[in-house]
């Protein structure tokens, strides 16, 4: 019986969209991009042409592109694409095919490759050795210079463009393979004040459009809020010592900036770092990452259950001193870090049970620790990637893009709201440290010049100040010591005028946002802040998530037994055959070999909606759907993707569901923990066809459908075992 994921393994999930490719239309937005910034820009979506099997990241295609395709006429557009794909053929080794480039440097006694370059020092020799990721070569002596210029060959290693040479030695201490010349893929240099100057042509709105679709993504698809979301990812590559959180579900794109935009930061695992690696070896008293990367992101980061309490402890000192200590020394570096985590659990489960760090490993929940974090970013906020999501229009070589904001990160733009607001002076000083650094580095990004409108300045220092609030709310959660002193995360204008800020899920889910720390003891959450509990979902009265009454219907008693339907009857909706039967269970398995076609997962994800709306937000249901697998190679890999998309919808409101294909099953039924089960004749495909009218009341309300054929429901008790 195989699983969804690993039907989907076999497949490429945006195989379909790549398909359906078309040359995109060039948007005056794009005709303003190349004309002010010509030869630095290029079109996003040729990246995916291009990179074929080569595993590199996109800012290493780039780098070709911005070569041989940085153009808006299209006849240069292609014969770039195709030279760069005659230069990866040529030069870029393929990890499974490195032993014939080793023939063929061997054949031709020289060969450019393109390759990721680690460097170690061999004490015992004496000299620096490079290592060659895909090639599997290493032990070549590399010269000091060369090493001296490019430090980063040490920590992380570097895409470069070398040229290796083959000297075979009766010798074997001697390694055959000779650097004749190693070339960092990089811009050589970025005019600053041309930038300057080209900013003051666009709008603030073009401008971070120019930017969203310089990270690759399509601008048309977010709303403001969700650009500067996206955008937050890029702080840490512009602002020196600043500390990022971002939890949310997978597939959402989180580490995709850290790992594929710029060459100035990398991305590790959270479970591969240690304090040697991270900070410095004291055998070789070699410094480690922080000392050459301007940002060190850890992907995967929640998941990581085993953590060294000594490498908390100096991090922890790090994070807020910019500074640690190893042995007898002390040392100080720039490098921002991000922390990039999956997130299991819906918003208001995490609300009610624990707080927003609940995914952290007990180590690092460590209220000390996390005081140091300047930012949460909301990464419930942002939907799973989908294809039409890629930006097709004109950005920035992200080489280019990364230069500009290395040098952009000697600047400070903390103090450039104080010209018209104030924040509250119950702010505490760390509290403002990370409301001015996320603040500092959104000026940078959207008004890199430090002139802006007020209300302009307004929107970036709320966005700030929401995500430090984020961080100081949780940690009042655990840490019940620092509730003694209340913070207002407010501002006011020159004039007075004071402004609350709160976060999105504060307004969205107050009931569990809120707390009277008066009312319980120290540590516990309480149910409610104000005193009044949340009525079950089978009362009559129950509060929506803005926190205001409504009315719900009381269930009639629940009977065991049949009812039967018949063909072109009206009025049969789940809501009333189904789930006054499911309601209140933990666990729900459905049973039904006839999920595939459009309309039938249509069917599951209203079923799904249904159980969602019935619960209490702070809950999460388990639920299991047993199904067959399409047979027809050409309807596959649709139902797939239909199925996908469902479980993406479905997990983010707390229906956590899980797909099991089995080829050998008959039977329809639901079978609910609370004790039912629900044996259906047909299925959940009970209904005609929906009609082509768009405006047909049947594509919304299940009442309006027309039952296809006639068939019965049977209602069945069981026990904890299952039996009747």
């Amino acid at each position: 019986m195989a699983n969804l994921e690993d039907a989907l393994g076999e497949i490429d999930v945006l195989a379909s969209a790549e398909a359906i490719y078309t040359s995109p239309t060039k948007s005056v937005l794009d005709d303003k991009i190349s004309e002010h910034f010509a030869g630095a820009v290029v079109r996003k979506d040729l990246v995916k042409s291009v990179r074929g099997n080569a595993v590199v990241p996109s800012y290493v295609l780039e780098y070709l592109l911005g070569q041989y395709a940085a153009s808006d006429d299209e006849a240069t557009i292609q014969a770039g694409i195709e030279s760069v794909r005659q230069i990866l053929a040529a030069h870029y080794v393929n990890r499974n095919q490195h032993m014939f480039v080793k023939s063929e440097i061997r054949r031709k006694g020289r060969h450019r490759v393109i390759d990721k370059v680690t460097v170690t020092l061999n004490e015992k020799n004496d000299v620096h050795e490079a290592e060659f990721e895909n090639l599997q070569v290493k032990g070549v002596i590399i010269d000091d210079v060369t090493v001296k210029q490019n430090p980063k060959l040490l920590v992380g290693g570097v895409w470069c463009i070398c040229d290796i040479e083959y000297f075979h030695s009766d010798d074997q201490r001697v390694v055959p393979w000779i650097l004749g010349s190693l070339k960092p893929i990089q811009v050589a240099g970025v005019d600053i004040d041309h930038y300057y100057e080209a900013r003051k042509v666009f709008t603030t709105k073009e401008w971070i459009d120019l930017l969203m679709q310089s990270i690759g993504l399509n601008p048309e698809q977010f709303n403001e809020r969700g650009k500067l979301i996206a955008l937050t990812r890029l702080v840490p590559f512009v602002e020196r010592n600043y500390n990022v959180v971002e939890l949310g579900p997978k597939g959402t794109g989180k580490s995709h900036t850290f790992s594929e935009f710029s060459p100035n930061g990398i991305l590790i695992s959270g479970g591969e770092v240690t304090t040697a690696k991270l900070f410095v070896n004291n055998a070789s008293g070699r410094i480690g990452l922080v000392g050459y990367w301007d940002c060190v992101a850890f992907d995967e980061f929640a998941a990581n259950r085993r953590t060294d309490q000594n490498l908390v402890n100096v991090m922890k000192n790090y994070l807020a001193n910019k500074s640690f200590s190893r042995g007898t020394s002390i040392y100080g570096a720039e490098a921002s870090m991000a922390f990039i985590g999956n997130t299991t659990h819906t918003v208001p489960y995490m609300l009610k049970n624990s707080d927003l760090f609940d995914e952290l490993p007990d180590a690092y929940r460590d209220p000390a620790w996390l005081d140091r974090i300047h930012h949460y970013i909301p990464g419930w906020e942002v939907a799973p990637i989908r294809s039409e999501m890629f930006s097709t229009g004109y950005g920035f070589v992200v080489d280019y893009l990364a230069e500009i904001l290395r040098a952009k990160r000697v600047e400070d733009y903390a103090d450039k709201y104080e010209e018209h607001f104030t924040l509250d002076t119950s702010i505490s000083t760390r509290d403002q440290d990370g409301i001015r650094k996320t603040f500092s580095g959104l000026m940078k990004l959207v008004h890199p010049t430090g002139e802006a409108s007020k209300e302009e300045i307004r929107a970036l220092l709320e966005f700030a100040i929401e995500g430090r609030k984020r961080v100081k709310d949780s940690i009042l959660r655990i840490d019940a010591t620092m509730r003694e002193n209340p913070v207002n995360f407010r501002y006011s204008d020159h004039a007075g005028t004071w402004t609350d800020v709160v976060s999105l899920e504060e307004n969205q889910y107050p009931h569990l946002y809120k707390r009277d720390w008066g009312t319980q003891p120290a540590g516990s959450i309480a149910e409610e802040s104000s005193g009044q509990t949340r009525p079950s979902i089978t009362g009559d009265r129950e509060l929506t998530s803005v926190g205001e009454p409504r009315t719900t219907h009381t269930e009639a008693p629940l009977i065991e037994g049949h009812r039967d339907f018949k063909p072109g009857q009206k009025g049969v909706s789940y809501e009333s055959l189904i789930l006054p039967y499911i309601r209140g269970a933990s666990t729900v398995t459905i049973t039904d070999p006839y999920i595939r076609m459009p309309y039938q997962g249509r069917n599951l994800a209203d079923l799904l909606s249904l159980l969602a709306a019935a619960k209490d937000d702070a809950d999460e249901i388990d639920v299991t759907l047993v199904t067959s697998e399409e047979t027809r190679v050409e309807y596959k890999q649709s139902q797939l993707l239909m199925l996908k998309a469902i479980k993406d919808a479905s997990d983010v409101v707390g229906v956590q569901l899980k797909v099991r294909f089995d080829d050998t099953i008959h039977d329809r039924r639901i079978e609910a923990s609370n004790g039912w089960r629900i044996d259906l004749g047909k299925g959940l495909d009970i209904w005609q066809r929906p009609s082509d009218n768009p405006f047909d009341f049947g594509r919304n309300r299940q009442e309006f459908r027309l039952i296809a054929s006639a068939f019965s429901v049977h209602y069945v008790r069981v026990d904890a075992q299952g039996e009747v």
